[in-house]
């Protein structure tokens, strides 16, 4: 028996892996099995769990198993599930616009500033409109960093200004002007009714009217941020999660190189 999510003879394992026709893998290759938690707001009771198996085989999903459900209070309640996937995918015909950059360390990065620059690059970053999160631009600007990656405050050839949170996109860009940015930094947390979108469109427009815009790199970065939305926006490049100084550091240099900023 599997020790597994369920509960498979041996004799029935499929080993076979067809990249053009992948589904989840629970105990065994093609199982389609997953997890999933969701909330009803309705009291629990077995009532409530036939209503949650229903729920996700509308979802396109087969045998349910709700193998977890508590009441979070009188008229909500959370399950946990497993269940098995139908469809699968051809990974193969997949393509995602990625940031093509060799990473360097914050050593090499200062280096090739050296080299190819011949002077300090100045880095504005800030977490613009309303967002009043800071955790995503601290870990990239402050000299401590995050994860064992030193933050650009500590770059020798970098002089790293991190405005903080709340950061109008009129005041961004006024402060941009005044410190000479090279490289613009903004990162979006905030994400209901895509406020971030609206936000990060804006500061693009701003920059257009300045006449600004062709003259800094110009980046994003935060939880829903990847490199395919930045583009679509008007940046130079958007960094999601996994990322970090080193990432953001060495694409700014080498765009500015690349660019002719120097």
């Amino acid at each position: 028996m599997s020790g597994g999510l369920y509960s498979t003879d041996k004799k029935d394992f499929d080993k076979t892996l067809d990249l053009t026709k992948i589904k989840p893998y629970g105990d065994t290759m093609n199982d389609g099995k997953i997890q999933l938690s969701f909330t009803l707001p309705v009291s629990d009771s077995e009532r409530a769990v036939e209503a949650a198996k229903q729920l996700i085989k509308k979802m396109g999903l087969e045998d349910p198993s709700i193998v977890h459900h508590h009441a979070l209070d009188k008229d909500f309640t959370f399950f946990v599930a497993y269940a098995s996937v139908v469809h699968t995918i051809d990974y193969e015909s997949i393509h995602v616009e990625t940031v093509d950059v060799d990473t360097m360390t914050m050593s090499e990065t200062d280096d090739y500033i050296k080299e190819n620059i011949k002077k300090k690059v100045v880095i504005v970053g800030a977490s613009t409109g309303t967002d009043a999160h800071t955790v995503g631009i601290d870990a990239v600007m402050n000299m401590k960093g995050f994860a064992g990656h030193y933050g650009l405050e500590r770059y020798k050839m970098i002089d790293a200004y991190n405005l903080g949170s709340q950061v109008e996109n009129e005041e961004f860009i006024k402060k941009a002007i005044e410190l000479k940015a090279d490289v613009l930094l903004v990162s979006q947390t905030v994400t209901q009714k895509n406020i971030h979108i609206q936000n990060l469109t804006n500061l693009v427009e701003l920059l257009e009217a300045e006449g600004l815009r062709d003259k800094v790199i110009l980046i994003c970065g935060g939880p829903r941020i990847t490199h395919e939305l930045a583009k679509e926006l008007g940046y130079d490049a958007g960094f999601g999660p996994g990322k970090y100084a080193d990432d953001v550091a060495s694409f700014a240099v080498t765009e500015m190189v690349e660019r002719g900023f120097v």
